[in-house]
């Protein structure tokens, strides 16, 4: 229903004449009376009137011709009807309770009150005036009422956007107050669902696998927390939907055109309208906030939608922090464990201090792991008066244990000994369970006197694993100490260190290598690349020309074949030379390019010469060509060369695949925080797998060339790494018989 009095363009019928509504005797009647019956056929103010029946209630009488056009109804059919008659219980009880009070009061009273009429809810401002007869009873009320719908609906959409703005400042508050996450987003969803006045609001991140987890909920149905949800439909192809910013907005999954499957599954949520927007975490896509109303579809508005957005940057910035935040603590724990370790370390070599600062310092200098590890071997020997120090480490299975270090004095070498485990499960199962160990043997052999050694094994180990074993032997029957343990365990993870080291220095090492020889060989088969293809190139080139300059006699030149094949031979050099500087071009920004050197430009005087350039062809082809730049677009900064090879490649591509009778469109705007470009043409319409591979290098549309033109197939490929190099984003669409490439460049 339309309410406005000056659009109306019902019939209305003739009230019957006021005299009827005030009284017999208009003559009689008080001055205000008169003043109002004056007044009730010719002013625009909405008039009505009510009686007052003896037993209190209230009769409608008439209305005037504007109340009859503002409200839609006739003041015949209102006539004798009570407000219940006409208006919902809620509201009828609402006015009669201010009838009632004019006739308590006994004076003119105004309010301001909201009523619906045929389904659309208007605001009144209003004012009853009380009029009494020769008793001073209190007989009929007479009505002035004024539609301030539009002013309530401002009022209304000021006071949601301060409340959109206290509402995202209240999650911000939180962020920079650094609460943890879970309140962040459990009083996120609460707010939110207030605020949307909806069913559910809830938080859903994705996992690795395409699944995700409900982690944050505020629902007045069936809860979803904590549950984890597979949606086939949607896992699917939420990677290249959602990561360009796409929303998903279904307002009715019965009536927007949804996969019966994708229906399936939102109803047994009890989804009836849902509202999802991606969540990033720095650039990754990180889950999804979700509104959903479950009973009854919904029309969301867009302000909903952009508060949506808007929200779920701000819990990427909080889930950051938190992760952030995490490490930080991890860190911050790992680093005083290692503090507490290394006092404790400190502590229990007192004595030793200088040995150990010369260990320490050798471990942590020194790259090599064989001077290091055969440098301590000798020191240990000398320092606790061994006959033996050895260093055995094992094989990747712990089946093996080769002895690869060791200092003897007179008892004979076994450097590179071998030995299998199980041969030895007493001695090296509590070795593998990064236990000491420590035990007398008798020496083998025939000795006059009985020589028995006392021998103590520490297992060298890190959080990563067991690595290997030191090996002690002292030629007295003299048990180690608890102090010498201590220290020889310190050496031990000193060890580790190393060997870790060691490990990770030769892994380095090996990359850069294979890296290098990687480079090496790239750059080679580059400088042969272009010289192989650049060569015979020119020579066809030359080939050409001398051949052009022999054919000059008019008898030949006649010869209609000539001038065709001189002319393919120019064109496929022309082609065979861009290719070679296509792909120089793509593997060059494939490696690690200088920055671009930025300039800004006007778009709307910078793209009109270009696109002009292709007015001939278009023509030619009889297609037509548009350009359509917003006005408003500030400065883009850009490097101007890359960027007219980006529009002009991907024009020539547009206009190679665009049939006769089709159009060629070019069109820039501003969006929320970005430039777009956006180049379409009609005729044309992709499938997926094309859509999925149009950027590979050397795919070509064939079939769809309705003008048979050759390329080099590297052009999209080129545009795609020329558009990222100047840091943009390139996709295309299709669909209704049109394609569109979408270039965005953010700004700084």
């Amino acid at each position: 229903m339309t309410i406005n009095p000056t659009e109306s363009t019902m019939e209305l019928t003739k009230l019957s004449p006021p005299q009827i509504l005030f009284g017999t005797e208009v003559d009689e009647k008080s001055s205000s009376e008169q003043f109002i019956l004056s007044m009730y056929d010719s002013v625009q103010a909405s008039i009505f009137v009510v009686d007052v029946l003896e037993d209190g209630d209230f009769r409608y009488v008439a209305l005037n011709p504007t109340h009859e056009q503002w409200i839609g109804i006739r003041s015949d059919d209102l006539r004798g009807k009570k407000p219940e008659d006409i208006l919902s219980p809620i509201d009828a009880a609402k006015v009669r309770q201010h009838y009632a009070e004019c006739v308590l009061f006994g004076k003119t009273i105004s309010y301001e009150q909201c009523l619906q009429f045929q389904g659309v809810q208007t605001w009144w401002s209003t004012t009853l005036t009380p009029l009494r007869d020769a008793n001073s009873r209190i007989y009929r009320l007479i009505g002035t009422s004024r539609n301030i719908t539009p002013v309530k609906q401002a009022e209304q959409a000021v006071g949601l956007q301060v409340e959109r703005e206290q509402l995202l400042e209240a999650i911000a508050g939180r962020i920079h107050q650094s609460l943890e996450f879970e309140t962040i987003l459990h009083q996120t969803t609460i707010e939110l669902r207030q605020f949307l006045n909806c069913d559910r609001v809830l938080i859903y991140r994705f996992k690795a696998d395409g699944s995700g987890v409900i982690i944050a909920e505020s629902t007045v149905t069936d809860p979803l927390l904590g549950k984890n949800i597979t949606d086939p439909c949607f896992s699917g192809k939420h990677p290249e939907h959602y990561e360009r910013g796409c929303i998903q907005v279904v307002e009715d999954i019965y009536a927007d055109g949804l996969h019966p499957y994708h229906i399936d599954f939102l109803a047994s949520l009890q989804v009836r309208a849902n509202l999802a927007v991606p969540i990033f975490k720095e650039q990754d896509m990180w889950g999804l906030l979700i509104a959903q109303h479950c009973h009854q579809s919904r029309q969301w508005q867009q302000t909903e939608t952009d508060l949506l957005k808007q929200l779920a940057i701000q819990i990427g910035i909080a889930a950051r922090q938190a992760e952030l935040r995490q490490q930080f603590k991890d860190l911050k724990a790992k680093l005083e464990l290692q503090k507490q370790k290394q006092k404790n370390q400190l502590q229990q070599v007192r004595n030793f201090q200088a040995l150990v600062r010369r260990m320490t310092e050798q471990i942590r200098d020194s790259l090599d792991e064989s001077q290091v590890l055969q440098t301590l071997t000798q020191e240990l020997a000398e320092l606790l008066n061994l006959d033996r120090c050895q260093i055995e480490l094992y094989n990747t299975c712990q089946t093996l244990v080769t002895i690869t270090y060791e200092y003897s004095i007179n008892l004979p070498r076994c450097q590179g000994l071998t030995k299998q485990i199980a041969d030895r499960l007493e001695v090296y199962q509590p070795l593998l369970q990064k236990q000491p160990l420590q035990f007398l043997e008798i020496v083998p052999g025939w000795q006059p006197n009985l020589l028995v050694m006392s021998q103590m094994a520490c297992p060298i180990f890190d959080t990563q694993g067991i690595l290997g074993n030191i090996w002690l032997t002292r030629p007295t029957q003299e048990a180690f100490d608890e102090f010498e343990i201590e220290l020889v365990q310190q050496v031990a993870s000193e060890c580790a260190i190393a060997i870790r080291q060691a490990q990770l220095y030769q892994q380095n090492q090996a990359q850069v290598k294979e890296l290098e020889k990687s480079d090496r060989l790239k750059n080679q088969f580059l400088r042969n690349l272009s010289q192989e293809l650049r060569t015979p190139i020119t020579s066809i080139s030359l080939a050409v020309q001398t051949l052009e300059s022999v054919l000059t006699p008019a008898e030949i030149l006649e010869i209609e074949i000539v001038p065709q094949l001189l002319q393919i031979l120019h064109n496929e050099c022309a082609r065979e030379s861009k290719l070679i500087n296509d792909l120089l071009t793509l593997t060059y920004l494939e490696a690690e390019p200088d920055p671009p050197t930025l300039i800004a430009i006007d778009l709307q005087s910078w793209l009109n010469p270009i696109i002009e350039s292709f007015r001939d062809l278009t023509s030619c082809q009889r297609q037509q060509l548009n350009l359509s730049i917003d006005p408003t677009l500030p400065l883009l900064e850009t490097d101007i060369t890359d960027m007219e090879r980006i529009i002009t490649e991907l024009l020539n591509h547009v206009c190679k695949y665009t049939p006769a009778g089709e159009s060629v469109t070019v069109s820039a705007h501003l969006i929320t925080d970005a430039v777009e470009l956006n180049i379409s043409n009609s005729g044309l319409e992709l499938t997926s797998n094309e859509l999925s591979r149009i950027f590979e290098p050397f795919y070509h549309l064939s079939k769809h060339d309705p003008w048979k033109h050759s390329g080099t197939g590297l052009e999209l490929a080129l545009v795609q790494k020329m558009v990222r190099h100047l840091g943009g984003s390139i996709y295309v669409e299709t669909g209704a018989g049109q394609t569109t490439f979408t270039i965005r460049f953010p700004f700084n």
